[in-house]
């Protein structure tokens, strides 16, 4: 008994660590799981909690929703989860993973870098549904799948799919592509979005592919007609030239150095034909550097719009199509994000935003924001990011009601029909619209969007134009 008195706190101590490894070499008790459960467990991401939350196997890079599943592309893998509940469906290995094609014909496309050829997966069984060995490149559309292949770096083939189609839509010859194998997406000559903290650049999905697409090769543009795969112009940029195409037109945008500024004019030319359609001076597309007025971005703007900044710096949007002005903001203005219908806009006193409607230039909506506000337009809702208190809020675009608030400092990964996914960590959620809001109003037939908007490309307006391939018109004339 004395012995036993004397071990003192250490001696206890250790006598202690010796009965617990002793128990869990004989199985008896292993106290570790329980825990690492514990020290592991979730706490919500947000308030209200989202209708599922799970953690997934690595820091997200993307995540999108596919019809009822959520594709998360990571590192060095893919895994694909239901909509409903969050449970994983599958997972495999893959370095790059894109998805083509709407809500009711969603598919994914993966592959590794370095690595030619890609695979068209199932997103909700993760079957393989073609298999292709030669591509370099893939971009993916709500509409089309293109894939490029190049037999010699000035000898390449442009292909176009249905997202689940298993014959080529068409083909068409490009005297290369870039050099190197360059994955999904590579970046094209359109246009460059706004983005916004907390929101993920790709949160709205895969767009519609528009009418023309600008390819960049050896310092020249090739730009394709997505109908038929046909090249339209092959145009070499003049010295002080960025070409960019927007609307179904070609861009051309000359920033010159005089008079210790640059002075902008943009030409926007038909491809078709190869004459001038609209042209515009003095408008900064943001496209030029300080350092002698080097073009080095793309013009900002999204679809078929552009944002310009006139001499007065008022910003303003401009219709690529035809050259008209949708909407000239007021002096301190500031544009937050902009689509084909809807501009949101912050005060010049930075405690307003504003949502208006492009086609009848019109104020819809007010509601109270913060200096840091940031928002972003997507076919189902306008996403607003707040700080102080850090909020993520979704607002029906025409209207403004609320369909959505969340007090979370997670971001804003995916957005689909009926709600959206938020993520902080490798934890990811799903939410359903109506969550913390006050009521969400029914959908309006008219403006809003509706559940598979944008399959065909159509003007800002439809004031007697019948678009770039006549598609608005049903005689074709």
């Amino acid at each position: 008994m004395c012995g036993v008195k004397g071990l003192g706190v250490r001696g206890w101590l250790l006598l202690g660590l010796i009965t617990v490894v002793v128990l869990v070499s004989t199985g008896v008790w292993n106290p570790f799981p329980a825990i690492s459960d514990w020290i592991d467990r979730s706490r919500p991401i947000a308030d209200p909690e989202p209708v599922w939350q799970q953690r997934v196997g690595g820091t997200p890079r993307s995540v999108t929703i596919a019809g009822d599943t959520v594709i998360v592309e990571q590192r060095t893998r893919v895994e694909a989860r239901s909509l409903a509940n969050g449970a994983q469906l599958w997972e495999r290995k893959a370095d790059w993973a894109a998805v083509a094609g709407s809500e009711r014909d969603p598919v994914v496309a993966v592959g590794k870098l370095l690595d030619k050829g890609y695979e068209v997966l199932d997103p909700a069984t993760g079957v393989v549904r073609r298999r292709d060995e030669r591509a370099i490149a893939v971009w993916t559309y709500r509409n089309l799948l293109l894939d490029a292949y190049c037999v010699e770096p000035t000898d390449c083939t442009l292909r176009a799919w249905q997202p689940r189609g298993t014959t080529p839509l068409w083909s068409s010859f490009l005297p290369g592509v870039n050099s190197g194998v360059l994955a999904d997406n590579p970046e094209l000559l359109g246009t460059r979005r706004l983005g916004a903290p907390r929101i993920d650049g790709g949160v709205a999905g895969p767009e519609s592919v528009p009418p023309l697409l600008g390819f960049p090769v050896d310092d020249r543009v090739h730009v394709v007609d997505t109908a038929t795969g046909r090249v339209v112009q092959n145009v070499e940029p003049g010295r002080e030239e960025r070409l960019a195409v927007i609307g179904g037109r070609l861009l051309r945008i000359a920033a010159t150095s005089r008079d210790g500024t640059c002075y902008f004019t943009v030409t926007a030319i038909d491809p078709a034909t190869g004459q001038q359609v609209w042209r515009r001076n003095g408008v900064n597309l943001r496209t030029a550097d300080y350092a002698g007025c080097v073009q080095r971005e793309d013009p900002q703007g999204a679809r078929n719009v552009l944002i310009g900044v006139a001499p007065d710096g008022r910003e303003a949007v401009i219709d690529g199509y035809d050259g008209r002005l949708l909407q000239v903001g007021a002096e301190g203005e500031k544009l937050l994000a902009v689509d084909d219908r809807y501009a949101l806009v912050r005060s010049a006193d930075k405690s307003t935003l504003i949502g208006r409607e492009l086609s009848a230039d019109s104020t819809r909506w007010t509601r109270p924001a913060g200096g840091k506000t940031g928002a972003v337009l997507t076919p189902y809702a306008a996403l607003i990011a707040e700080e102080k208190p850090s909020r993520l809020i979704a607002v029906e675009p025409r209207s403004g009601h609320e369909m959505v608030l969340l007090r979370t400092s997670a971001n804003a990964l995916a957005v689909g029909p009926n709600g959206m996914i938020i993520g902080e960590g490798r934890e990811i959620g799903y939410v359903r619209w109506g969550a913390g809001a006050a009521g969400v109003p029914p959908p309006d037939e008219g403006a809003v969007p509706a559940p598979d908007p944008g399959d065909t490309w159509r003007p800002p307006t439809d004031q007697g134009s019948c678009g770039p391939k006549n598609e608005l018109c049903a005689d074709g004339k």
